[in-house]
Parts: structure tokens; sequence; C-alpha cells
């Protein structure tokens, strides 16, 4: 089966898809009118989240998250992610406590995948920016002391299929 690169020693797993399978749920542009599917599945030690990107009814995005056990994550400095692309480009998400209009804000970073290859993907945490339903915000900042939930996000605005492997997540 397909298998990546250890995790370097000076991180912390954050998800180890071997020995520990926590629920991720989907989120599409359903919730909006659009049809795009997607969702996520744990099998062979990996998280597959996969589906069809759709930009009828004004949609075009296709969600999974979850919630983190590890809320602190002040003592690192960035996400590193294991992944087996298909050449898009896909977000790493997180959310906080932080709120607008009543619902939570989404720290995202954009990474790319090549297709057919195992990546090691660092995504600093300087790079995330504050969105809400697609909407980039002028803050608050990323409190990285009350992280509550991590996502990985499909809405690169191309239709089709995607797949998207993660073998394994940390904090560098």
């Amino acid at each position: 089966m397909l298998k990546s690169a250890e995790p370097i020693h000076s991180m912390q797993t954050l998800r180890h898809f071997e020995t520990d399978s926590p629920s991720w749920k989907a989120q599409n542009d359903g919730v909006m009118g659009g049809v795009s599917s997607g969702g996520a599945e744990i099998h062979s030690g990996h998280l597959h989240f996969s589906g069809v990107l759709s930009l009828e009814n004004n949609g075009g995005f296709a969600q999974i998250y979850s919630n983190t056990e590890k809320s602190d994550f002040s003592d690192y400095l960035a996400v590193k992610i294991s992944v087996f692309g298909d050449g898009r480009t896909y977000q790493f998400r997180m959310a906080t406590e932080a709120r607008f209009r009543n619902s939570r804000i989404a720290y995202r970073s954009s990474f790319q995948t090549t297709a057919g290859e195992w990546t090691e993907v660092t995504i600093p945490f300087q790079s995330f920016i504050p969105s809400h339903h697609g909407r980039i915000l002028s803050g608050p900042e990323l409190d990285l002391s009350s992280v509550r939930e991590i996502a990985f996000l499909l809405g690169d605005g191309n239709p089709g299929a995607f797949s998207l492997i993660v073998d394994w997540i940390g904090l560098e």
C-alpha cells in the first residue's frame, strides 16, 4: 500500500492514522444549495478525502473536519502534513473560539499537491488568514492556544473528481 516518509523526530504528531482514527465529518456546498460531494474515510492507515467538486447552483467546495484533542499549538511554528495528491490546491484550516456573526472563523492556508506523489508540506502558522464563509476578514489573529478544529477544504474552482490521501498531520 501507499507509504510516505516517517515524521521527523522534532515534530509532535497530531494525527497518525495507523494508531489514531478520530471522526471526520463532511461539510460540502450543499449547505448553500451546491451539489459537490466529498467525504472522509480512514483505511489502510490513511485518511482519504475524496469526492466530486461541482460549480452548479453557486457551489464549489468540499470540506472535512475533525475536533482536536490537543488544543494548544502555541509551542509550535507550523503544521506539517504528509499527503499523496492529485495536483490540486487544497486548504488546511483551523478553527478556534473566535467568532464572526455568531459562527466560527476559519483560519486557512493553501498548499499545492503533486499528482501521484507523496509530499511533505509545511504550513507556517503565520501564513493562516481569518475567513468567514469564503470571505477574508481583517482579524482577529489566530489564537494558537485555543485550536478546536482542523479541516481540509477543496475550493479551487475546478469541477471534477478529487482525491487527497493523508498519512499524518504534525506540529513543528
